[in-house]
């Protein structure tokens, strides 16, 4: 995964009502029964079936600790996806996103204007517009160049552009080296 598909998904999580499952047998029951199988968990977290109807049992308490977390990862990307389904929806229509980030920035623009990158911390809401695009892009599973490409685009209009009053001349905004990048909506 890349940094905007991992924002938006701690975006996710910031809005469930309820918490995923703790124990190893609530997780792996809660996969099973999304996912349908046993074998079907097993080839999602790298196990074998066995182990994980041993899980299922409680036969065994624990798992080894990278088994263990991408257990987490499997029940925390399909925890409460009505609840995410919602949120997204509303942030597509009304609401827009919140990034923050700290990244470099660079740029194209007129001869005789700089383009140089640099580091910028920023938050910057971003219309519904492209909350919807970044949705969409990453519902259809593009790379997070694409994800990052939508987001500098916003930062274009709304932050360099302020929606056309300035920076006409700006033609594309690259958004590069992401310290962190946190969104809200």
């Amino acid at each position: 995964m890349g940094e905007i598909t991992d924002a938006i998904e701690r975006a996710d999580q910031q809005h469930f009502t309820r918490q995923p499952p703790k124990t190893l047998k609530g997780q792996i029951g809660f996969l099973i029964r999304r996912l349908g199988s046993a074998k079907a968990v097993a080839a999602q977290i790298g196990v074998t079936a066995d182990s994980v109807n041993r899980y299922r049992r409680g036969a065994r308490k624990h798992a080894r600790p990278d088994i263990a977390a991408r257990i987490q990862d499997a029940v925390t990307s399909r925890w409460q996806p009505q609840v995410r389904r919602r949120r997204q929806q509303q942030a597509a229509t009304t609401g827009g996103i919140t990034v923050e980030t700290r990244a470099r920035f660079g740029y194209t623009a007129p001869i005789g204007t700089t383009d140089d990158g640099r580091f910028r911390r920023l938050t910057v809401h971003l219309p519904p517009a492209y909350a919807q695009r970044l949705f969409d892009a990453q519902a259809a599973g593009a790379p997070d160049r694409e994800l990052r490409g939508i987001v500098a685009d916003g930062f274009r209009d709304v932050y360099f552009q302020d929606g056309g009053t300035r920076a006409t001349g700006l033609s594309e905004v690259q958004l590069t080296d992401i310290d962190y990048l946190d969104l809200d909506y």
